[in-house]
C-alpha cells in the first residue's frame, strides 16, 4: 500500500480507512496514518459498526449500500472498503487528500 488512503481500480474507488466506532456520530474526520478515519456512531459489536459505516459511506458517495464492501479488516479497525462507481466524492476527502 502506498502513502495514500484510497486508489482507483478502474471505476471502484480503495478506500484504506481506520474506523472508531461508538462516536457521538459518524463523520469522516480526516488522517489517520495512511488511512481515512472514520468515526462512527455505532457500536463495535455484532457487525454494527461496519453495517453503520457501509451505511454512512454510502450516504457519502452518492452509491447503494450494495456497492460497497469490506474487502479487509472486517474484524479490525483498520478495514479496507471497495466503493463501485462511486458518484460524488465527500468534501472531507478532497480536504484530506485531492482525488
Amino acid at each position: 500500500m502506498s502513502d495514500d488512503f484510497y486508489h482507483w481500480q478502474n471505476r471502484d474507488l480503495i478506500l484504506h480507512c481506520h474506523l472508531q466506532p461508538g462516536a457521538k456520530q459518524s463523520s469522516i474526520c480526516g488522517r489517520h496514518g495512511n488511512r481515512l478515519k472514520l468515526r462512527i456512531a455505532a457500536p463495535a459489536t455484532e457487525g454494527k459498526a461496519n453495517t453503520a459505516a457501509i451505511a454512512f459511506l454510502a450516504q457519502r458517495f452518492g452509491v447503494s449500500k450494495s456497492q460497497i464492501s469490506i474487502t479487509a479488516g472486517a474484524q479490525s479497525r483498520q478495514k479496507t472498503l471497495k466503493i463501485t462507481s462511486p458518484q460524488r466524492l465527500p468534501e472531507e476527502l478532497t480536504i484530506a487528500s485531492p482525488l
